[in-house]
């Protein structure tokens, strides 16, 4: 029999890992709903026909595709299974796939329930997502986004209320982060500037790989993609912008696209956003445009957003961005919108790296019970109960066992208190309590020991 083994890009979550993950999602939903987000779920399969055409070329490759069920071979075209055409013949043994992100997902709830909705809508949803990429570091290939989205307004208040936002989780995380602003109206007009308006798709997806394959690689990139050699030397003092203060770069944009209305609105829109912001201080985040950044997702329109950690090289944690035409696919136009998605998995790889969790993360519970015997067992169970009403994990030994056994039990699992109550403790009402990592034991009645475990609030 063959050792069993996980897909490549998948991950088991151990306790532990989980009480991290957990620490995670908790703190980012305690932000999100501090901002007014309600929370929505999606079913993992969307059809086909929701998910195609809204990522771009590259996302619609990187879709899992769900085979039909039944004899799905029966009704495909005998033609297209001689040729052995992968891409045909998909639209016949395939009506759904798993869900590439959430925004496209929400996109259709938003339309399917908006006779229910009260607009504007904040939603917030933490959820896996599948992609079909080639795993490494950083990267799976399934994976938790942590979404929030504001739809049914264009205000750039709702901008400016993401990174406040974004700062505050990152904050609360411990995570020293840069948040990277641009406008997807700048590059339209970059595009006309470099004189290939039709092509801006190709543009960004190309200068989306700046950090990755660097300008010389863009350039390539470029060039092979149908731009002339004119055009990528026009696009260079573009590239060569980042790194300058936000006013020396929106200055320089101003005079770069003086000739593109489209690239002006987007300069103008970064203004306001950049205005109605506080300091860099104040927020406790630098705030950088960088004119380059495109998040090559097709469907966003104005403003594009990347979180990237300062003290890890793992590549940006978060992303998002303003869009005007999503729900327009489905057949509702007029709704804008704008999101933002912190990256779970990232933000744990970047948290681990830099041992930013808290040590009681570490605890399964915080008391275990020793158990003498069932007579003590029935007699601790009300104080357990008790505990327990308090907030406090409490784990009962199950089984009568060596106390080097139940005390090997603890440490294994980083309980860092043991309450040990044989016949003669029970008898005078009191119980011991040892702490496991200094070894030191004291006496104490039932009331002193609720005191000391006192009730408390959600803990992880």
């Amino acid at each position: 029999m063959s050792k069993p083994s996980l897909p490549k890009g998948t991950r088991d979550f151990s306790p532990e890992v989980m009480l991290r993950r957990n620490y995670i999602f908790d703190t980012i939903k305690t932000v999100f709903r501090k901002f007014g987000y309600l929370e929505i779920e999606t079913p993992a399969q969307e059809l086909l026909s929701t998910l195609m055409g809204k990522y771009g070329e590259e996302g619609d490759r990187l879709l899992f595709r769900v085979l039909n069920s039944g004899d799905f071979l029966q009704k495909a075209d005998e033609k297209v299974l001689q040729e052995k055409n992968s891409a045909e013949l998909t639209k016949y043994i395939a009506e759904k796939g798993l869900r590439y992100d959430l925004t496209v997902p929400f996109a259709r709830y938003v339309v399917q329930h908006r006779n229910e909705i009260q607009f504007p809508f904040k939603r917030f949803q933490i959820q896996p997502v599948w992609r079909a990429d080639r795993p490494q570091k950083g990267r799976y290939r399934e994976f938790v986004q942590c979404d929030a989205d504001a739809v049914g307004t264009a205000s750039l208040l709702m901008e400016v209320e993401l990174v406040e936002m974004s700062a505050e989780v990152f904050s609360k995380l411990g995570i020293n982060v840069a948040f990277h602003l641009n406008n997807r109206k700048i590059l339209a007009g970059i595009a006309e500037v470099v004189g290939s308006p039709e092509h801006l798709t190709e543009l960004t997806v190309a200068i989306d790989k700046l950090d990755k394959i660097g300008l010389e690689g863009v350039q390539k990139e470029l060039i092979d993609r149908g731009f002339t050699n004119d055009m990528v030397s026009k696009l260079n003092p573009f590239l060569l912008l980042q790194g300058q203060t936000n006013e020396y770069i929106l200055n320089e944009l101003g005079t770069l696209l003086a000739s593109s209305e489209e690239g002006k609105k987007g300069i103008n829109e970064l203004r306001t956003i950049l205005q109605l912001l506080p300091s860099d201080e104040t927020l406790g985040m630098k705030v950088i445009v960088n004119p380059m950044l495109a998040r090559g997702l097709s469907y966003y329109t104005g403003a594009v957003m990347e979180i990237k950690a300062l003290d890890v090289a793992i590549g940006s944690i978060s992303g998002g961005g303003r869009y005007d035409n999503l729900t327009g696919i489905f057949g509702v136009k007029g709704l804008s919108g704008v999101g933002i998605s912190f990256g779970a998995e990232r933000i744990y790889d970047v948290m681990e790296q830099l041992n930013l969790f808290p040590e009681s993360l570490s605890a399964t519970a915080e008391i275990l019970i020793v158990n003498f015997g069932e007579s003590e067992i029935e007699k601790l169970l009300p104080l357990v109960r008790k505990l327990r009403k308090n907030g406090r994990k409490v784990v009962l030994y199950p089984d009568r066992s060596k106390l080097k056994k139940q005390f090997g039990y603890a440490d294994a699992l980083n309980i860092p208190y043991v309450l040990i109550a044989g016949s003669e403790e029970l008898a005078k009402g009191i119980v011991t309590l040892r702490n496991m990592l200094t070894g030191e034991q004291e006496e104490l009645a039932e009331d002193a020991l609720l005191l000391r475990f006192a009730p408390i609030g959600n803990t992880y």
